[in-house]
């Protein structure tokens, strides 16, 4: 009886310590069996055993079956968002984002589900959006494309106002919200949260989606570089907000001796650490893919050049994730650089191909996140503040514009293209809540009931700018377009055809790809439009005369 006991122990302990211990807690207890049971080979043999199973345990058949249903749950409802939106397409449907009318048909699946006795597979428990699988699987091939597909001249054009808003913006809007609600709390006229918890609050509902912007300002039709200047913040937003957040959490955690002064202080120094760390892993792993593709001819085998050319993609995101730093600023700034150089080493080919996969991934990606943000409208127990989520609603607007207003005017001051008031309103106006502020609340790792709070209030303000600002946002286009016309009289009258204003990013990034990314520049016509450097200035100047011809073939 004594030796069973002691066996079954040996087997369990090593469960436990694998999660929160150290080797000489193993080694220690590895001794103290041995010391009981007066024989060191028998209690080393048992924990070996326990930690490296040779066989798969006995139920590993059935959670197969589970598995398949789970992924034929999550295919079927990607079915369904891809015939609505080819419906929404189809009819010219305009009056609703296809990420609003998505989450519509997530909530009314999740509506049934709920309602429904059976339970096949175990659906019900996909439901709910994994913050694992949305980092490592879902988000990344959002972010890279966004940056592989961006205008590379207009970008880097503006690269110095896109940083402004991207990095000061953000920060003003994360300290905004989150000192808002921490105040508030502290005199009792809103849920109580501490000061780090209310600044990862602020900082995760600071990440604005860049897929209405998208779709408002190529329905706008203005001018490409403003443009430009808007969309590239709306997407390095995402990627600042994510490292203010984990800033945050790593606050968290840190030791209570330490001043508040120190803490932010130190919290001031990793932010720069993690953000142009990452930034620079990506542009580095960008550059090398530019010199492989340049030197090492891969252009006759094109699955060897496209297989290699995804591993240089999603190389530098786990290098950067290791090494504590973020992964999804590594993957942004790898797309932004590879599609300016490594992707004009490309056969014609792979080009099409990384375009048209690219595309794709990442539509799959945002639909799921957008199926699984109305899939959990009923998928967990919510915990409502109204308090709150009224604050807090009124603190990201506020917050947006205290970013957008000050910061226009500042950035002005050294621009050639001014941003207009129309222009500031539209950037404040676009500032939609996405599935990221969702996905980073999930990620939080407070106690459950603050934590359960802080889940519900994202979701309800993310829904509540899809559904109110996005729903609206064909109205404020009307009317912007109407004065427009009437301010600029008859003299464009008849000289252009009227453009139909759609909220589809399907369509939109669609126009993208067969106008402006593919590139059927020859080697020899890319090296001429690189040639005439009269009219280039500053980092584009250098560009064209140093970094083209040392990282493409021309």
């Amino acid at each position: 009886i004594s030796s069973n006991l002691i066996t079954n122990s040996s087997i369990q302990i090593p469960t436990t310590l694998i999660h929160n211990s150290d080797d000489s807690v193993i080694a220690n207890q590895s001794t103290t069996n041995s010391t009981d049971n007066n024989g060191t080979t028998t209690s080393q043999t048992s924990t070996q055993v326990s930690i490296d199973p040779n066989l798969p345990h006995k139920g590993a058949a059935e959670e197969e079956r589970h598995s398949s249903m789970a992924i034929f749950f999550v295919l079927s409802v990607i079915a369904s968002c891809i015939f609505l939106i080819h419906f929404i397409l189809k009819t010219k449907f305009q009056y609703i984002p296809e990420s609003l009318a998505v989450v519509f048909l997530g909530a009314a699946i999740g509506l049934v589900m709920k309602m429904s006795t059976q339970n096949l597979g175990d659906w019900k428990k996909e439901e709910t959006l994994s913050p694992t699988m949305f980092f490592l699987i879902l988000l990344p091939p959002i972010i890279y494309e966004s940056g592989y597909t961006l205008h590379k001249g207009n970008f880097f054009q503006n690269i110095g106002s896109i940083l402004v808003f991207a990095i000061i913006g953000t920060s003003i809007s994360a300290f905004v919200i989150g000192g808002g609600v921490y105040i508030l709390g502290a005199i009792d006229l809103a849920y109580k949260l501490s000061f780090t918890e209310s600044f990862a609050f602020g900082s995760l509902i600071s990440a604005v989606d860049p897929v209405a912007t998208l779709a408002i300002f190529h329905a706008l039709n203005l001018d490409p570089i403003l443009n430009m200047l808007v969309f590239g913040e709306s997407i390095l937003n995402d990627a600042v907000a994510i490292v203010l957040a984990t800033t945050a959490l790593e606050l968290n955690h840190i030791d209570e001796s330490v001043s508040g002064t120190t803490a932010i202080f130190n919290g001031f120094v990793r932010f720069f650490i993690v953000f142009f760390g990452s930034a620079v892993i990506g542009a580095a792993f960008a550059l090398l893919a530019a010199l492989v593709f340049k030197y090492v001819d891969l252009r006759k085998h094109p699955s060897l050049e496209f297989g290699m050319m995804l591993i240089l993609i999603y190389a530098p995101y786990g290098l950067a994730e290791g090494l504590h730093l973020s992964g999804i600023m590594a993957i942004l700034f790898n797309g932004v650089v590879m599609s300016h150089y490594a992707h004009f080493n490309l056969s014609p080919v792979t080009q099409i191909t990384m375009q048209q996969t690219l595309r794709t991934l990442a539509f799959i990606a945002e639909t799921c996140v957008f199926a699984y943000l109305g899939l959990a409208i009923f998928s967990f127990k919510m915990k409502i503040e109204m308090s709150l989520i009224i604050w807090s609603i009124l603190l990201c607007l506020i917050g947006r514009a205290v970013n957008i207003y000050p910061l226009s005017y500042l950035v002005n001051y050294f621009r050639e293209h001014k941003i207009s008031k129309k222009m500031m309103f539209v950037m404040w106006f676009s500032g939609l809540r996405g599935a990221i502020a969702y996905a980073l609340a999930l990620h939080l790792d407070f106690e459950e009931e603050k934590r359960r709070v802080i889940v519900t209030t994202t979701l309800i303000i993310v829904l509540f700018t899809i559904i109110i600002l996005g729903s609206s946002t064909m109205p404020v286009l009307k009317y912007m377009n109407r004065s427009k016309r009437t301010n600029k009289g008859r003299r464009r009258r008849g000289s252009k055809s009227k453009r139909l204003i759609t909220l589809s990013k399907t369509q939109e990034m669609g126009q993208a790809i067969e106008t402006e990314h593919l590139s059927e520049l020859t080697e020899e016509e890319l090296e001429v439009s690189y040639r005439n450097e009269s009219n280039l200035k500053g980092f584009v100047r250098f560009d064209a005369r140093y970094m083209m011809p040392l990282f493409t073939r021309i």
